[in-house]
């Protein structure tokens, strides 16, 4: 019996050293560790490739490439007559921002990181109207770019009183601002430069077929439109002077708040007010021109016929000085 046992034992303890001994030779391949590259040394940290500054050949350049949709604050100061409703005189609201560049054929992409590194540079968090040249240039500057481009889109609110029984509302408008930067052409820190700005703002509005008026024994057919006016100007142009220039054109203007009285106002000033959307933009632009700050003007009317399954259109766009 002893023998039979010795000879099965020697068999087990052979497979348990040859376990260990693969046991320690896992465990030393898993907490082995290469020799450190220069590269890696932790005094020196690693150089990662920049992709995006890298040559492109295929010899496409690429207008506008950025970012698109960034939701950030916005600060507005509201024109000097309507600071009694605002007693800070500014209104704060959120804009939709959009931010790109020129690419050159010969690089490979834009560097995403840094328009919101400028944008988040900004003293103050929030950014004004003032703030947008600036803010253009230091993207071409920060990016390298030849042009350089940034528009804010956001709602723009103005207290607005009931015609008869001046019932307090705000109306509510879109508005956006549009800034194009470009390298002065002398180039070498020549000159600073070149800015392009536009203000846009759309207005909601009643407008009233004249032609339904005139065929028809009583009423006529009138709907809400949106006209709407792109502007560059040679000074100072307030979002609440430029509505007030939209909704003007109009056969009527809209109210937040109206009481029977003020509905009664406002059905017959728009009877006694018919207007195309030929008409609409036709004097609009007429007032446009009379304004000596316009120097250029795109506007259109758009309106949704409540008698039909389509909308009406017109356009217009203009050099003035």
């Amino acid at each position: 019996m002893a023998k039979r046992t010795s000879k099965s034992v020697k068999p087990r303890t052979a497979k348990r050293a040859k376990a260990s001994r693969s046991t320690r030779a896992a465990m030393t391949t898993m907490t082995a560790t290469p020799p450190l590259s220069s590269s890696d040394s932790p005094s020196k940290p690693r150089v990662m490739p920049d992709v995006q500054g890298s040559q492109d050949t295929r010899n496409v350049a690429i207008d506008r490439v950025g970012v698109k949709d960034v939701t950030y604050p916005l600060r507005l100061k509201v024109a000097p007559s309507e600071r009694e409703h605002w007693p800070s005189g500014e209104q704060a609201t959120i804009a939709k921002i959009n931010m790109y560049v020129a690419l050159p054929h010969y690089q490979k992409g834009t560097h995403m990181s840094r328009f919101m590194e400028v944008l988040n540079a900004h003293e103050g968090g929030a950014i004004t109207p003032q703030d947008i040249p600036e803010i253009t240039g230091a993207i071409r500057r920060r990016l390298n770019a030849a042009e350089a481009h940034f528009s804010a889109s956001f709602t723009y609110f103005i207290k607005k009183f009931a015609p008869v029984t001046k019932q307090a509302g705000l109306m509510d408008y879109q508005v956006t601002f549009d800034c194009t930067s470009t390298e002065n052409p002398k180039g070498g820190g020549g000159g600073a430069d070149v800015v392009d700005f536009i203000l846009a703002v759309r207005a909601p509005a009643t407008s009233l077929c004249p032609c339904s008026k005139e065929i028809s024994r009583y009423g006529a057919h009138n709907q809400r439109c949106v006209i709407e006016a792109r502007v560059r100007t040679t000074s100072v142009m307030w979002i609440e002077e430029l509505v007030r220039l939209l909704e003007g054109a109009a056969s009527a203007e809209l109210f937040a708040v109206l009481k029977r009285p003020d509905e009664k106002h406002v059905t017959e000033a728009a009877y006694d007010n018919p207007k195309f959307v030929e008409d609409i933009v036709r004097d609009l632009a007429l007032s446009l021109q009379r304004d000596a700050r316009v120097a250029w003007y795109s506007i259109s009317s758009e309106n949704f016929e409540s008698i039909h399954s389509h909308n009406a259109y017109a356009e217009i766009t203009r050099r003035v000085r």
